[in-house]
């Protein structure tokens, strides 16, 4: 990644630092924020964002993992990444999650936003690609707000390491002319 640092407002996304690690098991070690998230277990450990940072430092190919930083705390309060980057075919997916205690204040729209931002005119992708678990309408609608559109379902995808239950994959897709700033 370079030390890629995309700033906003009130947000810094930037690489991970092992120092992190306590900020991310704050975040994550919350069913209601790893309930969402496919390979995230719950109870989340200092050993598994140990395990992740490391992961996300050494394999950097065709992925950015951004840990997204409150500047006025100087806090990783989330995560979003741009993930399975084909730069052939111009697309990628990716996803976001944010500490449940900074929820409801703009801080994961404007993350975001960003990373939207970032694909496309930086990387020059013309396609990104989520999805999100039935429930989880926060997620769905600020993907709405950005002018993604319902694909389909990807039905009984994942086994959700937080709650042991199978999940159906919702998909979206943004295409970048479709893109709403």
């Amino acid at each position: 990644m370079n030390d890629i640092k995309i700033e906003t407002e009130r947000l810094i996304l930037r690489e991970y630092k092992m120092e992190d690690i306590d900020d991310v098991v704050e975040g994550l070690n919350n069913i209601n924020v790893s309930k969402w998230l496919a390979d995230v277990p719950f109870p989340y450990t200092r050993e598994d964002a140990k395990e992740f940072i490391t992961y996300a430092l050494n394999n950097k190919i065709n992925s950015y993992n951004f840990a997204i930083v409150l500047k006025s705390e100087n806090k990783v309060i989330g995560a979003t990444q741009i993930s399975n980057i084909n730069f052939t075919h111009g697309t990628a997916g990716g996803g976001i999650w944010l500490n449940e205690k900074y929820q409801g204040k703009g801080y994961g729209t404007e993350a975001f936003g960003a990373r939207i931002n970032f694909a496309f005119n930086e990387l020059g992708l013309r396609r990104l690609e989520n999805g999100y678990f039935k429930g989880n309408e926060k997620s769905h609608k600020m993907q709405l707000k950005f002018g993604y559109k319902d694909e389909g379902i990807r039905r009984k995808r994942f086994i959700s390491k937080a709650t042991n239950k199978v999940e159906d994959e919702y998909i979206t897709g943004l295409l970048k002319e479709e893109w709403k700033k």
